[in-house]
């Protein structure tokens, strides 16, 4: 094969996989398209003869792989740690992730005079997430808040919350969660993790 016009649309490709790979906050993701990036350029590289382009993307791709690999079979650690509503750090917590907060939930509002139950998701020892919600009454919690800091937004934390340990709802004798969904990535995150919509309510809720 020998085609200008093909062997550009593979370079043009391999860039913008890895400029988009370096957009990615998600580590995980940034990975995987840096990784097909690399592919991209390394068969680039060999169909226009240039060898050094080739050999440079075939380590990259490389060490994708062995970060990928890493990342398969590391054992992570996951603790619930319980805080006041009115903690210190929850409100400095807050602050700083205020503008990240409002871009998945644009409606969520800080109300310490609330009854709420409040826990970090702790993931290797990092606050890798924020649960937030309002006890309507003896079954029923309202969340107000689910958020994970960019970085950590693989799903794993919101796992950990609702699959593994429904039982920090279920001992209390919460049955069911409703949550208000934010924008389109916060509807899909919730969808994962089990919850659905409400009738024509506009709440998402999830059974435990």
């Amino acid at each position: 094969m020998n085609n200008p016009f093909v062997y550009e649309l593979i370079g043009y490709t391999a860039s913008i996989l890895v400029a988009i790979s370096l957009l990615m906050s998600n580590i995980l993701r940034l990975r995987v398209i840096n990784l097909f990036g690399a592919i991209c350029f390394m068969v680039y590289g060999l169909l226009i003869g240039a060898y050094p382009i080739a050999v440079v993307n075939f380590v990259i791709v490389l060490i994708n792989i062995y970060f990928l690999h890493e990342m398969a079979t590391a054992k992570e650690y996951f603790k619930l740690l319980e805080m006041r509503k009115d903690s210190a750090y929850l409100k400095h917590f807050l602050a700083f992730y205020d503008q990240e907060i409002k871009k998945f939930v644009p409606s969520f509002v800080y109300d310490p005079s609330a009854q709420l139950i409040v826990f970090f998701v702790l993931r290797n020892m990092v606050p890798a997430g924020l649960f937030m919600a309002e006890i309507r009454d003896k079954e029923t919690l309202l969340a107000k808040l689910d958020f994970v800091i960019p970085g950590y937004r693989d799903f794993k934390v919101g796992k950990f919350v609702y699959e593994e340990n429904s039982k920090i709802f279920t001992e209390r004798g919460f049955r069911r969660i409703y949550t208000q969904p934010g924008n389109n990535a916060h509807e899909e995150y919730l969808r994962r993790m089990g919850f659905g919509p409400e009738g024509n309510s506009g709440l998402y809720v999830r059974k435990l």
